[in-house]
């Protein structure tokens, strides 16, 4: 008999949706069958019901629950042959639940496919439910919000089965009814419910289930601010692209009974069959809009969601995390005072109660003026998001001495991390008084310390205390900021003498690859069935989602849309559940190694990292990270392949990701188009390109640091393709300068070698070869593979310049140089190898070309046919202009006057390339 205790807000109920679940599972695990039971004809058949029927349950606590004929559809499509027998024992055995009666024989029923203690004594190939899988606990769950409903309760569960029934088998022609009408059990049931007068029906029992109501809520914790107009208007928000069910139009005659819209909104629709919502999904579903909001950015609708918004606070002023995703959705649309406001709002209404994890401390009172700490902490990361450094840290460190106050360790854990994160994103040299302050967190170590060295201190503090708490997810991200700290940052020894003191001041690819495994332990943690529980209403919506997925995850496709309702569903494997945060986590850990391989110099290794980041990682990650990964991949396109595929890729991403100003895609475009108007000659566009690049950056200090420092690079490479030596250097030097302020090391070698280049072109190698020699000193020290060794080449380019007396030294600098040039360099760098080898042996008096011609023309023919690849018309024309030399002197006079006609095409697309259409490669 079911009980009348009461039930907990937001606890679980029976939908007729859910019962359809339970109907399948029955026919899933029957009881008393051993092998593959009726009417399953192989293992595989079986298994595929069963991860259909996890996703289900997965999918369950879903905002918008699928409509029978929904559900059929899914079935067919997972059926195979068994599609009409699974759809018509579906159909019959929802239309044989016709009395409160069989629903408590059904339930009965239902216990039997649990097994029980007893169970491991049972043969081995009986199919027994295991109560504590997911299945099994959906089961429970069914079972016991069962035995809490009320008789009233029941039978309005019956109404919504009826209805159920009804609106979807309504939907369907004549001839797609004709399997169901064909069934040898169940013929007449939904005969019986095609007759029914079901308007009729619910008119008679209207004013029992108003009476009834209060009891019934409270039993089924029934949301009551979820009227139609605003449930319209998010199924109008989130509508699927699939066909439309039709539904039934006839009038409701009962509105007169309802005595405010709310009531109204707790009745059963008829007209649209759409059931209440419990303030669980309710929740559920605005934290599904915040990630979603947080993933996809400023590319996220802003008006239409901002008028969902607003409705449901009209409705339910009480659903204080609308605050919170109106300002989600003013802060990624850069909207500062709309966010301000939001954020204000937010706190002030919710007391501070929502948020940041809170783990109770021992002492009493510590939230007994709310968690103003929690609020410091999202108001500093909004101003570090609109680029505010002093203004954020000022909060954050506000944050850290409330946090301290209230003894809320967790805030304080996720402040310190946010502390980190700034300091290491922004430039720290202006934070030194600020970090110095009487309420910093490092103030007792003392202002001594480096920034780079106050910064190191944080991160192991805020990982010791992430530790401490067991906050796995932050334990991971502080994992992947101590990794990038290591990367970029020589971790000097806190006492500088001693016998304790370190000399040595290098970073370690070993500590930068642990800490990055340790990152990705936190997957681990939801290996295990038990741990998959999902937590909440928003995690429980991605399930089924994942099942309409392409078998086939092709980047750079042309398909940016989902397939038709029509393709066939993958279930070869258990959708994911995990929560898209850790997701999110495990997929920055490998974007991380992608460059990290990238600064040390592996290209194929950055590019499988990125590449699998943008394979398996793209639906769970942001779309700013996810472009991040596309353009690490159109950038080793135009490297390795030249322009032409990298600009095909690049239309395609453009397609795929909306290209706004700041964005990654923009930002790749900009680089490329910039590079290919250098290699072409064409300086004027090169300079209209580098000044966007440089509009991009902010103009606060320290902010955009590495869009200023990228721009600088690309206007001195442009005055030195114009011949403006000292203008170049001066730009040079001031760059210089702004990298060691801000502790850019991995950019001091780049922009040492960049002085050096400078020398060598003005014809000044004694002057460059000091600067090369710096950069070398640099890139050995954070094991700059590949940098090292185009420091070398220019190196030995310095000393051939000296004269043909340096020749063997070039060569041998070279041929050292050779086995990263060749295997990790881009067609650029190799042919500069190429063709800096050839002169070493043209200058090189032992050496004679008509004993080993090969040794000359073989390199001058592949830097030939890289350059052409890249448009580079001024290095490609002294390639040809070598061969003309060697074939001269071969008294090959075909070959000769062939290199010298390429090295005079070149020559002059080289000069005519400024009167080319600045536009013609934006397209």
């Amino acid at each position: 008999m079911a009980g009348i205790s009461k039930a907990a807000p937001g606890a679980f109920t029976i939908t007729p949706h859910k019962l359809s679940i339970c109907i399948l599972i029955q026919v899933y695990a029957p009881p008393s069958q051993t092998s593959v039971p009726f009417p399953f004809s192989s293992v595989s058949q079986h298994n595929l019901l069963a991860s259909f029927l996890l996703s289900l349950t997965k999918s369950s606590e879903d905002i918008f629950e699928p409509k029978l004929d929904e559900l059929i559809s899914q079935l067919n499509e997972i059926g195979g042959v068994l599609k009409h027998w699974l759809s018509d024992h579906l159909a019959g055995k929802l239309s044989s639940l016709a009395s409160p009666d069989d629903l408590f024989n059904f339930f009965n029923d239902l216990r039997g496919i649990l097994g029980g203690s007893d169970s491991n004594v049972m043969d081995d190939a009986q199919i027994i439910l295991d109560p504590s899988s997911n299945l099994g606990v959906f089961v429970r769950r069914c079972l016991l919000a069962f035995n809490l409903l009320s008789f009233e309760a029941v039978c309005h569960l019956l109404t919504n089965v009826a209805t159920y029934c009804k609106e979807s088998l309504s939907a369907y022609p004549p001839y797609e009814l004709s399997h169901f009408n064909d069934s040898d059990s169940y013929t007449e049931a939904p005969k019986h419910y095609e007759n029914m007068d079901l308007e009729n029906f619910v008119v008679e029992k209207v004013n029992k289930e108003i009476e009834a109501r209060n009891v019934v809520d409270e039993k089924l914790s029934f949301h009551n601010h979820a009227p139609k107009a605003l449930v319209r208007s998010i199924e109008d928000h989130y509508s699927s692209p699939g066909p439309q069910i039709k539904r039934i139009t006839k009038p409701r005659e009962v509105s007169t009974c309802a005595s405010s819209s709310c009531d109204a909104s707790d009745c059963v629709d008829s007209q649209t069959g759409a059931f209440l919502r419990t303030n669980w999904q309710i929740q559920g579903y605005l934290l599904e809009q915040a990630d979603t909001i947080e993933r996809q950015g400023s590319s996220f609708t802003l008006n239409a969601f901002e008028s969902v918004l607003k409705d449901l606070l009209k409705l339910a002023p009480e659903l204080h995390r609308v605050h919170f995703l109106r300002y989600l959705n003013s802060l990624y649309h850069q909207d500062y005072h709309t966010a301000l406001e939001n954020i204000h709002r937010y706190f002030d209404y919710s007391a501070g109660t929502e948020g940041c994890d809170f783990i109770p401390s021992s002492s009493t009172g510590c939230n007994s003026f709310g968690r103003y700490e929690v609020a410091l902490l999202c108001l500093g990361m909004m101003h570090f998001h609109f680029g505010h450094p002093k203004q954020a840290l000022e909060v954050l460190t506000e944050a850290v001495r409330v946090s301290q106050q209230q003894n809320n360790d967790s805030c304080l854990a996720y402040t310190l991390a946010a502390i980190c994160k700034m300091l290491s994103e922004f430039g720290v040299s202006n934070m030194r008084g600020l970090i110095g302050s009487s309420y910093s967190p490092v103030t007792s170590i003392g202002t001594s310390l480096s920034t780079q060295q106050l910064l190191y201190v944080l991160l192991r503090r805020s990982l010791k205390r992430a530790e401490s708490l067991k906050l796995k997810r932050l334990v991971a991200s502080n994992h992947l900021a101590m990794a990038k700290f290591d990367l970029t940052q020589v971790q000097r020894p806190l006492l500088s003498f001693g016998p304790k003191a370190s000399m040595k001041l290098a970073t370690c690819p070993i500590n930068v690859c642990k800490e990055l495994r340790l990152s990705s332990h936190l997957i681990n943690e939801y290996g295990d069935e038990a741990s998959l529980m999902i937590s909440d209403g928003a995690f429980c919506t991605q399930w089924i989602k994942n099942l309409k997925k392409p078998k086939c995850s092709v980047i750079f496709s042309h398909e940016n849309e989902c397939r038709s309702n029509t393709d066939a569903l993958q279930f070869c494997g258990q959708p994911c559940s995990i929560p898209g945060s850790v997701l999110q986590l495990l997929g920055s850990s490998y974007l991380f190694r992608a460059t990290a391989w990238e600064v040390y110099g592996s290209a194929p290794l950055a590019r499988m990292n990125a590449l699998l980041y943008a394979t398996c990682f793209a639906d769970s990650s942001s779309l700013d990270d996810v472009a991040l990964a596309y353009g690490k991949l159109i950038q080793h396109l135009a490297v390795f392949k030249g322009y032409k595929e990298a600009f095909a890729a690049l239309k395609l991403a453009e397609e795929k990701f909306l290209s706004v100003s700041k964005s990654q895609i923009q930002l790749v475009k900009l680089q490329l188009l910039h590079d290919h108007a250098l290699h072409t000659g064409n300086l004027k566009l090169a300079q209209q390109l580098c000044d966007e690049l440089g509009v991009l950056a902010s103009s606060v200090t320290g902010v955009d640091i590495e869009i200023k420092v990228e721009a600088s690079l690309r206007h001195a490479r442009i005055l030195i393709a114009a011949n403006q030596f000292s203008q170049a250097a001066s730009i040079a030097h001031s760059l210089f300068c702004m990298c060691y302020k801000f502790s850019l090391q991995v950019e001091n070698a780049t922009v040492l070698l960049l002085l050096a280049e400078i020398h060598k072109r003005s014809g000044n190698a004694v002057l460059g070869i000091p600067y090369a020699l710096a950069s070398l000193s640099f890139c050995k020290s954070f094991n700059l593979d590949l940098l090292k060794a185009s420091a070398t080449l220019t190196l030995a380019e310095l000393w051939l310049s000296l004269g043909s007396s340096h020749a063997k030294r070039a060569l041998a600098l070279i041929h050292g140089a050779f086995p990263v040039l060749l295997g990790h360099g881009g067609l650029e760098l190799r042919a500069r190898a190429f063709i800096t080898e050839a002169k070493c042996y043209l200058a090189d008096s032992s050496f004679s070309v008509s004993e080993e011609p090969e040794m000359v023309l073989e390199p001058l023919t592949q830097a030939a046919k890289d350059l052409e690849l890249l448009e580079y018309h001024k290095l490609a024309a002294e390639a040809f202009y070598l061969m003309a030399i060697v074939y001269d002197k071969l008294g090959q006079l075909d070959h000769r006057e062939e290199a010298a006609y390429s090295f005079r095409k070149h020559i002059t697309a080289l000069e005519s390339s400024d009167i080319e259409d600045p536009l013609q490669y934006c397209c």
